[in-house]
């Protein structure tokens, strides 16, 4: 079912940089067309009528080290022109009813891409539900040209539902309330007699209100709820979703996820898996409506490209990270295990919940008279002078709850002794993803030593 890629989904981004120096020339360069590889046009109802479906293109580059003057966009909706309609922005200019060539800005340096259209796609009155085809695009700028893109259209009946982006909150306060406000909406052609509502709070934040429609699960991470919402949502009706949240004493770089689906009994059995919920006491949350319409209800959503939305929210915090080493003794010939320990000792726990980057990255190399064996979670790379010396490098998870730890073990295989041979380990303090220097107020105990015969 197409809600088993929803409920539950945990998020990750990552970034792509190219860095170039001197003089940058269009061959370093490459131009892209960025749009979404399929979309869902709702049917038309009963008296033809049909909704418009927005459709984004953005042409973006590899290389922000380079501007890249305006170009031009070319948008072939010919396939679709039996089943569709096409709404032209005003940077467009139709050389029939199904192409278009659009100007686009600039992208100026340090800048990835820009917005080139926004089209408007409609089913015709009398589309066959079976139909469809797709909208192709070309682009060039300057020397670039972009590789072809499409996306490919297709006709569906029933509900769509879709969350707005709620906005980012920085700079939050400890021990203050928030909230996050979202716009539901039903962009298909048939109804929803109920929603089912997934909700997600990172650890260092707090559901203010416990729903008596909604169940609860602690994890690790946080707190997720499940709540049933019995407002009907028909066609272009849209309804404010309003969550309180409270940021805590513990909270840093906080996440807040949410999700929807049109209820059934089966998406609640699969979205509550084998986890174990407990009920809400409190009043029962209802979604406010903002505009009202009626049609026939139905079940599946027809796009679920929209109904899922992070939404990021970071506190002034700090976490002092304090790293503790071992002393370990032994023969030629033996292998000692070395312990190196990261303690969190607040008050904030630290995670990277969107890209996934560690909490933090050790650095070491190997004591004297030592060979450091494979390890988890562990690298090695070459210095970059000329020399003997390997440096190794170690990972710890993605989050480090206060007043935790975690240990890296580290396998030495003693190939002759030296008394007090020693190395140090250290906290890589700048890593791009999580830098530590911007939440740790205390570098100076972010190093330790490994002893071995001392």
């Amino acid at each position: 079912m197409k809600h088993r890629r929803l409920l539950g989904a945990a998020v990750a981004g990552c970034a792509l940089a190219a860095v170039g120096a001197g003089p940058v020339h269009a061959s370093s360069d490459q131009l892209w067309i960025n749009v979404p590889s399929e979309t869902v046009l709702p049917a038309p109802d009963a008296d033809g009528g049909a909704r418009e479906r927005p459709l984004d293109v953005r042409v973006t580059h590899d290389n922000t080290d380079n501007g890249v003057p305006a170009g031009r966009l070319t948008v072939d909706a010919s396939e679709i022109a039996s089943f569709a309609r096409v709404s032209w922005p005003a940077n467009c200019v139709p050389e029939s009813a199904v192409k278009a060539v659009c100007d686009f800005p600039a992208i100026s340096a340090g800048t990835d891409g820009v917005a080139a259209a926004r089209l408007g796609i409609g089913a015709l009155p009398d589309a066959d539900l079976s139909a469809s085809g797709y909208v192709r695009y070309s682009a060039a700028a300057g020397e670039l040209t972009a590789y072809p893109a499409e996306t490919r259209i297709t006709l569906g009946d029933g509900p769509d539902l879709g969350l707005s982006q709620a906005e980012y909150q920085r700079g939050l306060t400890p021990g203050t309330n928030t909230q996050v406000r979202a716009t539901v909406a039903n962009n298909g052609n048939r109804a929803v007699d109920r929603t089912l509502l997934w909700l997600n709070a990172s650890y260092g934040l707090r559901f203010e209100d416990r729903h008596s429609n909604c169940e609860y699960r602690e994890h690790a991470t946080g707190t997720s709820a499940l709540c049933v919402l019995d407002e009907a949502v028909a066609p272009g009706e849209q309804y404010e979703l309003v969550t309180g949240l409270h940021v805590g004493r513990k909270a840093l770089y906080e996440r807040f996820d949410h999700s929807v689906l049109p209820y059934s009994d089966e998406a609640l059995a699969e979205a509550r898996g084998d986890g174990t919920w407990t009920p809400g006491t409190g009043s029962e949350l209802n979604l406010r409506p903002v505009a009202a319409q009626r049609a026939a209800a139905g079940e599946d959503d027809l796009d679920l490209s929209d109904n899922y939305r992070a939404v990021i929210l970071d506190a002034r915090n700090t976490a002092d990270l304090k790293l503790t080493g071992s002393k370990v003794r032994g023969a030629v010939g033996d292998t000692v295990t070395a312990r190196v320990t990261v303690y969190n000792r607040g008050p904030a726990w630290v995670a990277s919940l969107g890209a996934g980057a560690p909490v933090a990255v050790v650095r070491f190399q190997a004591p004297e008279g030592t060979k450091v064996l494979d390890m988890d979670n562990c690298w090695s790379s070459e210095p970059d002078d000329p020399g003997p010396a390997t440096y190794y490098f170690c990972a710890t998870p993605i989050w480090l709850h206060d007043r935790a730890s975690h240990t890296f073990e580290i396998p030495l295989q003693i190939e002759r002794v030296v008394r007090g041979a020693r190395a140090t380990v250290s906290t890589v303090n700048d890593m791009p993803e999580l830098e530590i220097r911007k939440f740790d107020p205390n570098l100076r105990n972010n190093s330790a030593a490994i002893v071995v015969n001392g």
